[in-house]
């Protein structure tokens, strides 16, 4: 059987079962979405309605401008004492060995045959480490950090790239300032 008649026999097939439930009153038809069919939510009575705490509670997002950041400071040495606890496990001594990716290191390598992105050498802003480390780690107990853990975190992985001093203490005010090496490594296919 060629490809044009498989894809044609699969294209029948999800038409007819298309049919068959708008026949069953499963589906009603929609042109909002541009293919003419949705489910009707009203009657399959799952979920409810997000409650404005549940909203508040994920609108955690923090942008490169450093909005959304939360008040709170946190040190390099801070960090360190924390990335032992939280981190060391997964991402290995320094940042650079573990199970998981490797968080330093890497400068210089994005043009070469085999980059290491890392958070010195790949990530353009500052602000993203920080949202990122709030929302997704530890990898066992995601958004259980509090902010002036993840400042310091922040600091101490910042420190371990060579991007700020070792006596450097972040907050929601220097955090968006830090220069990343690769700020300007990204930049539209159009131009």
């Amino acid at each position: 059987m060629s490809m044009c008649e498989r894809f044609y026999r699969r294209g029948a097939a999800a038409s007819l079962a298309l049919a068959l439930l708008a026949g069953c009153g499963a589906i009603a038809p929609d042109k909002s979405f541009g293919l003419g069919l949705v489910l009707p939510v009203a009657h399959l009575n799952i979920g409810e309605q997000a409650r404005p705490e549940q909203i508040r509670a994920w609108d955690i997002d923090v942008r490169a401008d450093g909005r959304g950041l939360p008040p709170g400071a946190g040190s390099v040495l801070q960090g360190q004492a924390l990335y032992q606890e939280q981190c060391l496990s997964c991402h290995g001594a320094r940042g650079a060995g573990g199970t998981a990716p490797r968080l330093v290191g890497g400068q210089g390598s994005l043009t070469g045959n085999a980059p290491i992105q890392t958070i010195g050498s790949y990530w353009p802003y500052a602000s993203t480490l920080y949202d990122y480390i709030n929302r997704a780690m530890p990898l066992n107990k995601p958004q259980s950090l509090k902010p002036d853990e993840v400042y310091a975190l922040s600091a101490y992985l910042l420190n371990l790239n060579g991007i700020v001093k070792a006596d450097a203490v972040l907050d929601a005010h220097s955090l968006p300032k830090v220069q990343m090496p690769n700020r300007n490594g990204f930049r539209p296919e159009w131009n």
